[in-house]
């Protein structure tokens, strides 16, 4: 059983990963977008992108295996990459229907940011840039996706502290009990965070940076590389 709060706490007390200068451009300009405070129209917005560069590499490794069948360890490398790119996708959606149904709940309208042109054109210049980054340097594209990741970590930590109420809020939402058994919406968030923590560990094991891989009590295995 995962102590989610615990984590929560291991969150917050971890300093931020050293970013590179195309992170802290990316975050800059999607707070001067959203502004610095969080809120819910925010978080679905980084959920909106999060899945994205998941469905680059997913199309990277089609080419990859389609190019290279005849050697197996290729093959079975892409098909790794692949198969967790699915899974964190689904991951993500799931974030996305939690925090909707969060703002149905409380009756939050999403901000002017939400409206159809601009997360169009977010998604798409996001897309462009995963799709480039990824057939340059699939390295540097996990790189960038663990950083991402451990943003939103961070994020979620501290919009839950600054939410105490939510852990006397029950969840009543069936959609939300498909994404797993929680006690209260403090809990639900807490388990988001814990998954973007999830996705840096792999995305650092997939770029070469296996010390950095974040550990606790009940973490999925990671892969082998």
């Amino acid at each position: 059983m995962i102590d989610l709060k615990k984590e929560q706490k291991v969150s917050l007390d971890r300093p931020r990963y050293k970013y590179s200068l195309m992170a802290k451009f990316f975050f800059l300009s999607m707070d001067m977008i959203t502004g610095k405070k969080c809120n819910l129209s925010k978080v679905k917005l980084i959920e909106t992108l999060a899945s994205i560069p998941y469905r680059a590499w997913e199309t990277r490794q089609y080419g990859r295996m389609t190019r290279g069948y005849k050697n197996d360890s290729l093959v079975q490398n892409a098909h790794e990459i692949m198969m967790w790119g699915r899974e964190a996708q689904d991951n993500e959606y799931w974030h996305l229907i939690v925090i909707n149904e969060k703002m149905k709940e409380d009756n939050v309208k999403d901000a002017w940011y939400l409206f159809p042109l601009f997360p169009f054109l977010m998604v798409t210049s996001y897309s462009i840039m995963s799709r480039i980054v990824a057939f340059f340097s699939i390295s540097s594209a996990f790189s960038f996706n663990a950083e991402f990741e451990d943003h939103a970590e961070h994020v979620y930590a501290k919009y839950v502290e600054d939410h105490p109420e939510w852990d006397s809020q029950p969840v009543n939402s069936n959609l939300v009990k498909g994404y797993g058994d929680f006690q209260s919406w403090g809990d639900v968030f807490r388990r988001v965070g814990l998954d973007e923590r999830d996705h840096m560990n792999t995305s650092f094991v997939f770029c070469g940076k296996p010390e950095s891989v974040v550990k606790y009590d009940g973490m999925p295995e990671l892969p082998v590389i």
